[in-house]
């Protein structure tokens, strides 16, 4: 059992430093290290600063372009090399799109994001994305997208056809990143990041848990999203979704404590980020999404699709709200 002294200096260490407001990956994983019940408690009291406890915000995403990735991020199904039995498919037209935003909006989404498998989008894809934008815009959903690395001039075409956020997860810490991905450098994903604030979009980034990182590199993420300037509107915090043919298919799951405390960690580091209970939502069960709710998460994916992945569907999605007397933003 801890001493009561020795709490108190991990509640110490647990804070930015006092003069650049930046955290250390020490005093990130020092949050990570407090007693899961303080942890929660002082989550709780950040979240109720800034937010609306029991309100969350609904968002659906559509892939508008589905496998044939060139890249190799050893955990997605959607990469031309791995044989998940994802097909390759050809980019969703306008229309199409704005038909699932419209059906998105009625089913109580107010944010709407389009992925693309690419490892950036060319021209002639981008002026196809940039209807979809504009289409969903006008429907009064908010728009996000994920499209890959990003060229000079392409986030300001984004942004010019309407687009609110776009979103590009670091994915693990920086010493983690060479075991996951090996077709891009962490530096390209901050660049990309940085085209998007240059352009004034609003940035959604965060990255994934149970990728066999260690605590220490679950610190090291959310201390790199934690100190991006300004911080990120939107922080997604994923839980690996294992697919057999990916390089990550067998990794050993984190608990669920883990997973709950880093939700907690998010909300302590970024408290005013919206943090999304995002991937692997399907396989929690409601006591979980309950804790992570607790632990100040305040936006969750809603339908019946996360890219390639399912996701809990509308129905139980509006009864675990309706048993926490949780409301949609």
């Amino acid at each position: 059992m801890n001493h009561p002294a020795a709490q108190t200096i991990e509640f110490q260490r647990a804070t930015p430093h006092p003069e650049s407001g930046l955290w250390s990956v020490e005093a990130v994983e020092a949050l990570f290290n407090l007693p899961f019940n303080d942890l929660l408690f002082r989550a709780q009291q950040v979240h109720r600063e800034h937010f609306d406890a029991n309100r969350v915000q609904l968002s659906t995403l559509l892939s508008v372009k589905t496998g044939g990735c060139s890249e190799d991020c050893g955990y997605c199904p959607q990469a031309a090399r791995y044989h998940t039995g994802v097909d390759n498919e050809k980019l969703m037209s306008a229309d199409e799109v704005i038909d699932v935003a419209r059906i998105a909006r009625e089913n109580g989404a107010s944010r709407f994001c389009m992925g693309a498998a690419w490892r950036g989008p060319k021209q002639r894809d981008l002026d196809e994305v940039k209807k979809m934008i504009a289409g969903v815009k006008a429907l009064g959903l908010e728009t996000c997208a994920t499209l890959g690395m990003l060229k000079p001039g392409q986030a300001e075409q984004l942004r010019d056809s309407g687009l609110d956020y776009y979103n590009h997860n670091l994915d693990t810490a920086p010493e983690k990143y060479g075991d996951i991905v090996s077709t891009r450098e962490y530096s390209d994903r901050l660049d990309t990041l940085g085209k998007v604030r240059q352009a004034g979009i609003n940035v959604c980034a965060g990255g994934i848990v149970g990728m066999g990182e260690t605590r220490a590199e679950r610190a090291g993420l959310v201390a790199q999203l934690a100190n991006l300037e300004p911080q990120p509107e939107s922080v997604p915090i994923n839980n690996l979704v294992q697919v057999e043919g990916t390089p990550l298919h067998g990794t050993e799951p984190v608990d669920w404590t883990e997973f709950v405390r880093c939700i907690a960690v998010a909300r302590i580091t970024l408290p005013k980020s919206y943090v999304r209970l995002s991937a692997g939502r399907q396989q929690m069960p409601e006591a979980m999404q309950a804790l992570c709710f607790m632990a100040g998460a305040n936006s969750i994916f809603y339908g019946d699709k996360l890219l390639t992945t399912g996701n809990p569907d509308v129905t139980r999605d509006r009864a675990l709200m309706q048993k926490l007397d949780i409301q949609p933003l």
